[in-house]
């Protein structure tokens, strides 16, 4: 099962956009898929019209069981957790847990029956990015086009980093940095792809066709509907299923070098 955290420390890079993307498009190539919101503002749950009278904070304090919180059949093959602002005031709940950071690890231990989870996260490296970040193996990172958006990468991937030196047992992969918003004849979309791809630390996991601007996300937000469904021939439509791509062949990379690793240990 792959687990995959989308994660930037900085609000408004299209990071619930890209997760209900990448969750909603394996799903359509026939993996089983659940789509876990791990942010308060709740924003998959907007984004889909997703309602449920138990959600991620019971879950996380251990109030209600996974099939209690589990949104069935959200798109064909896909599952949803979805969050509420009462998620805000986990963080002080949660503090006095034994290992605290690794709840999510512990709470979704038996739940092995999906080929992908997808989680998305608070832009903030907070106790429940924490626990994304304990939980998952690979990390999507999006990133808007303006200069303190790779700050924001930055930081995030720094944070990454701490996480590998206080868990060097984790496997925690930057899977892609993710442009998004771009728009090739904007003299700040092409600083920012430059800035993103000389960046010695996370240059080289750049997925540098990224998703480009398309008004048609937005009214797919509004619809409540992936790109695919609303507008299945836009740029961003053809964008996003590149990254789909990208992300089950990685798995496959994945899958073969483990093997390899297997036969010769």
């Amino acid at each position: 099962m792959r687990k995959i955290a989308v994660v930037n420390m900085k609000g408004g890079v299209g990071k619930t956009t890209t997760a209900i993307h990448i969750a909603a498009g394996l799903a359509s190539r026939g993996q089983r898929v659940l789509l876990l919101d791990a942010d308060p503002q709740g924003n998959v749950g907007h984004t889909l019209q997703l309602r449920s009278q138990h959600t991620f904070e019971e879950f996380m304090t251990g109030d209600a069981p996974f099939d209690a919180v589990a949104i069935r059949g959200v798109r064909s093959g896909l599952d949803a957790v979805v969050s509420t602002p009462a998620g805000f005031s986990l963080e002080r709940r949660l503090a006095g847990e034994t290992q605290r950071e690794t709840i999510l690890s512990r709470r979704m231990r038996n739940e092995t029956g999906y080929h992908a989870v997808v989680i998305d996260t608070s832009p903030a490296m907070n106790l429940l990015t924490y626990n994304a970040l304990l939980y998952a193996d690979e990390i999507v990172i999006p990133v808007g086009m303006d200069l303190m958006a790779v700050i924001g990468a930055r930081q995030t991937f720094n944070g990454i980093l701490q996480v590998r030196e206080l868990w060097p047992e984790r496997r925690l992969d930057l899977l892609a940095v993710l442009p998004t918003f771009v728009h090739s004849g904007n003299h700040a979309s092409r600083a920012t792809l430059e800035a993103l791809e000389h960046d010695a630390a996370i240059g080289d996991r750049v997925f540098k066709t990224g998703i480009r601007q398309c008004i048609d996300l937005n009214y797919a937000t509004a619809s409540h509907q992936t790109i695919w469904e609303y507008a299945p021939r836009s740029r961003a439509a053809e964008d996003y299923s590149a990254l789909i791509d990208y992300i089950e062949k990685s798995g496959i990379d994945i899958a073969q070098g483990e093997r390899r690793y297997a036969a010769t240990a």
